[in-house]
C-alpha cells in the first residue's frame, strides 16, 4: 500500500489517531475498498487537518494533496506514474482517464495495461486491466517494481469482455498461444501514456511511453541534451539477390578517413525515425567515448520480410557484403578491418548479427546483440536454437571475435536461449555478458547499444 504523507508538526502527532479511527470508520463500510481507494480516504483526511502538505516531487507519492480525485486540477497535477519507496522496492502508480467520464457514462469495460517484461506475452503473465475508482473518471493499477526497473507501456481502451480466450485466466498459468494471440489483436488498439511526455511510437508498431526507476542504469549518450551533428543520408538500395528495394540510413561522424570503423544496425528504420540515434552518437563522439565512424541502418522493409531475412539468411548477409556495404564505400569511406567493423541487432536483429559473425568473421568481428532470438527456429524453447546447436557440435567457433551479450531478465525464454548460447560462446573466446533489468524493450536496447559500441570500440578511443 503507498504510504501517505504523515506530516510533522507536533499537532499532527496529535490527530494521526482521529486520522486512523476516521478511515477505519470510512473503509469497514465497504467490502470492496481497494487499497488506492483506503489510500484516497486518508490522503483526503490529512488534508483537512494538513493543508500545508504539499506535492514536491513530480513522480514520488509520498505527499498528499487536497485536490478531490478526478478534479480537473487533480488531473493537472499528474505527470505519468508516479511511486513511493517500500521495502526493496517502488510501488508504482498508473493513471488513466476515460474521455467518456464515470461508469455512468462511459462503455469501457477495461483498460488493458501492457508493460514490457512484467505483463506482456514475454512474461507469459495473466493480462492486468487497471480498475476504475466509482463514480470517477480516474482509471488505476498499481505494482512493485525493483529500484533498476526500466521499461515501456501503453494502455488499452476496451468496450469487450472476451478480449482473451477462457484458457488465458484458467490453470496455474496462461495457456501460451491463447494470451499471444489475445495482444496481438489488442495491441494495433494501443495508446501511450496521455500524461508522460516520454513516449515513441514502439518496435511492433504502437505507441508506448516509459517508465524509469530512480536508480535505472544511466544510458549514455541519451541522456544529455540533443547534440547538432551531420545530417544522416537515407538511400534506396535495390537488392539483386534479394530481389527486393529498401531504405538505407548512412550516419557518420568526425571527418572523413579510409579507417573510420563501421556500425551495421539492424533495425534500422526504429533507429533512423521511432528513436533517432543521431545525437547519442554525436554527443558520445564529441566527448571522446566513441571514435568517428561510419553507421548504416538498414531497413527491414515490413515484418514478413523481416522475419525471413533476419534468422540465420546468408543470401542477406551475402547481399549485404556483395551489394550494399561497396556502395557506400564508394561514397563514405570507412575501414574494411573486422576488428574494426560492428554489426548489431535486436531480437532476430540480435540472432543475426551473431550469425553474421560467426559465418564471417574476416568482415564482422564485433557482434553486439541484444536479447537474441536464440530459441529459432524453436519457438518453445524445448530444443536447442540453430547457433546454439552448431557450436555443440563444432561446426562454427566464436575464436577471435569481440562479443557482447545483453539480454532482460524479464524475457524468460529469451534469457535463457542467451544463457545458453553464452555457455558455448564463452569457452571459445571471453564474451561480455549484459543481464538488464528489463524486458524485450527497445527502452532497454537504446542504453545497451551505445554502451556495446562503446565497450567493443573502446581499443580505438585514445
Amino acid at each position: 500500500m503507498v504510504s501517505p504523507a504523515v506530516c510533522v508538526s507536533s499537532p499532527v502527532l496529535e490527530r494521526t489517531q482521529r486520522v486512523a479511527w476516521l478511515f477505519y470508520e470510512r473503509a469497514s463500510h465497504s467490502a470492496v475498498t481497494t487499497l488506492l481507494q483506503m489510500q484516497i480516504v486518508i490522503n483526503n483526511i490529512i488534508n483537512k487537518i494538513c493543508p500545508e502538505t504539499k506535492k514536491t516531487d513530480k513522480h514520488e507519492v509520498i505527499r498528499v494533496t487536497g485536490l478531490k480525485t478526478g478534479s480537473e486540477a487533480w488531473w493537472q497535477s499528474k505527470n505519468g506514474p508516479e511511486w513511493t519507496r517500500e521495502k526493496g522496492h517502488y510501488r508504482v502508480t498508473f493513471w488513466w482517464r476515460d474521455p467518456a467520464g464515470t461508469q455512468k457514462t462511459s462503455p469501457l469495460k477495461r483498460v488493458w495495461l501492457y508493460i514490457t517484461g512484467v505483463t506482456d506475452h514475454h512474461q507469459n503473465a495473466r493480462p492486468q486491466s487497471l480498475e476504475r475508482i466509482p463514480d470517477t473518471d480516474v482509471w488505476q493499477w498499481q505494482g512493485a517494481f525493483t529500484p533498476q526497473w526500466r521499461g515501456s507501456y501503453c494502455f488499452i481502451p476496451s468496450v469487450n469482455d472476451d478480449d482473451f480466450a477462457d484458457a488465458v485466466f484458467h490453470g496455474e498459468q496462461p495457456e501460451r498461444l491463447a494470451l499471444r494471440e489475445g495482444w496481438r489483436k489488442l495491441l494495433p488498439a494501443a495508446m501511450a501514456d496521455p500524461l508522460n511526455p516520454q513516449s515513441w511510437r514502439g518496435g511492433r508498431g504502437h505507441p508506448v511511453s516509459a517508465l524509469e526507476m530512480p536508480e535505472a542504469p544511466v544510458q549514455p549518450g541519451w541522456n544529455t541534451p540533443a547534440t547538432p551533428g551531420n545530417a544522416p543520408v537515407c538511400f534506396e538500395w535495390e537488392s539483386v539477390r534479394l530481389n527486393n528495394r529498401r531504405r538505407v540510413w548512412v550516419f557518420t561522424t568526425g571527418e572523413d578517413s579510409p579507417e573510420r570503423p563501421l556500425a551495421v544496425l539492424l533495425d534500422g528504420q526504429f533507429w533512423a525515425e521511432s528513436m533517432p540515434v543521431w545525437s547519442p552518437l554525436t554527443a558520445l563522439t564529441n566527448a571522446g567515448k566513441l571514435p568517428p565512424a561510419v553507421y548504416v541502418l538498414i531497413d527491414v522493409i515490413d515484418m514478413a520480410h523481416r522475419n525471413h531475412e533476419l534468422p540465420c539468411n546468408p543470401d542477406f548477409w551475402q547481399a549485404v557484403q556483395e551489394e550494399l556495404l561497396p556502395r557506400v564505400n564508394s561514397r563514405t569511406p570507412f575501414s574494411d578491418r573486422a576488428d574494426r567493423t560492428v554489426v548489431a541487432g535486436q531480437s532476430f536483429g540480435g540472432l543475426s548479427s551473431l550469425y553474421a559473425g560467426l559465418n564471417w568473421p574476416e568482415r564482422f568481428g564485433c557482434v553486439l546483440s541484444q536479447s537474441g532470438s536464440y530459441w529459432w527456429p524453436h519457438r518453445g524453447g524445448q530444443q536447442d536454437g540453430l547457433l546454439i546447436e552448431q557450436l555443440k557440435a563444432g561446426d562454427l567457433t566464436a575464436r577471435g571475435l569481440r562479443i557482447v551479450l545483453e539480454a532482460g531478465r524479464n524475457e524468460p525464454l529469451i534469457f535463457r536461449a542467451n544463457q545458453a548460447i553464452y555457455a558455448e560462446l564463452h569457452p571459445q573466446q571471453p564474451v561480455i555478458w549484459r543481464q538488464v533489468d528489463g524486458g524485450h524493450d527497445a527502452l532497454c536496447w537504446r542504453g545497451g547499444l551505445t554502451q556495446g559500441l562503446m565497450t567493443l570500440w573502446q581499443p580505438l578511443i585514445h
